[in-house]
């Protein structure tokens, strides 16, 4: 998709591949789960490009490399909005065809991604999950200093956003062309993932989502999203909702089944329900 929304900058989203995980937790009569789709972003000027969130499988990262090779832009820097694997382990293979790229993330952000880099939790989690589909040699990203990113004298400015799917999130806000690209924050027609979350840390969630509100955006990408879909601002309102309407239903239900039951009934047609599986089996335990 291409959204051109100033003739200093524009901006495209690609939309990784629905694909098959390895785990024995399944949801009732699903015999696959899945991982959710992944948006990465690039924004672009005249002869330059950042891109935001360079997904996760050595398949996503050649993929995403060959579609920003394909407009002819310069790429000077790759950010990651947040710390969980699945939105930064292809930086290192798209670094491959762009080796002059920065790689760059919040020092919270970067903590994070030591966790998830380290051998255990590839050993553990990620690997069996997505066998031989993680790159090798993932790189860790370096500090970004300022809170900003400039782009053709345009500033994307990074925005703090607290706990969302994860801690410590951000999101990039560009001010010229009233772009958000929200990471974890929003979701658009996917299933939220909210095992890392309790009550208070839904409500930090919450106030993000109004925090991006705040900055009158005329278009948000979501870190996961139904790819046919528009990137309206509305995603902040259906997230908001999602979030309390689970914990409505999480208050007064018995079981994981009956909570993820409860919450399939307003969203039946969410992109992959094995997400929302996750959370309610978290919240259970």
């Amino acid at each position: 998709m291409i959204a051109t929304a100033d003739r200093l900058l524009t901006y495209r989203v690609f939309v990784s591949e629905v694909r098959p995980i390895v785990i024995a937790d399944r949801p009732p009569n699903t015999k696959q789960r899945t991982w959710s789709p992944i948006s990465a972003t690039l924004i672009e000027g005249k002869q330059d490009a950042v891109l935001v969130d360079p997904l996760m499988t050595i398949d996503d990262g050649r993929a995403l490399a060959d579609w920003v090779a394909a407009t002819g832009k310069n790429l000077t820097t790759i950010y990651a909005t947040h710390g969980h694997g699945d939105h930064w382990f292809g930086a290192s293979i798209v670094r491959e065809r762009f080796p002059e790229a920065r790689f760059v993330a919040t020092p919270a952000v970067i903590r994070k991604m030591r966790q998830q880099m380290a051998s255990e939790s590839l050993k553990s989690f990620w690997n069996p999950l997505l066998p031989a589909q993680i790159p090798h040699g993932l790189t860790v990203a370096e500090p970004l200093k300022g809170g900003t990113i400039e782009l053709e004298e345009q500033d994307l400015v990074v925005v703090p956003l607290g706990h969302t799917d994860t801690d410590d999130t951000t999101c990039l806000h560009v001010p010229s062309i009233g772009l958000v690209v929200a990471g974890d924050a929003a979701y658009n027609d996917v299933h939220l993932y909210l095992a890392e979350s309790n009550p208070e840390l839904r409500r930090e969630w919450i106030a993000a989502l109004d925090t991006i509100e705040s900055l009158r955006p005329r278009a948000v990408i979501a870190g996961h999203k139904r790819p046919e879909r528009d990137d309206d601002p509305r995603i902040l309102e259906e997230t908001r909702q999602y979030i309390r309407d689970f914990d409505r239903i999480a208050d007064s239900a018995k079981t994981t089944l009956e909570l993820y039951e409860r919450m399939l009934a307003p969203y039946p047609n969410r992109y992959n329900p094995g997400a929302l599986w996750a959370s309610v089996r978290a919240l259970k335990r």
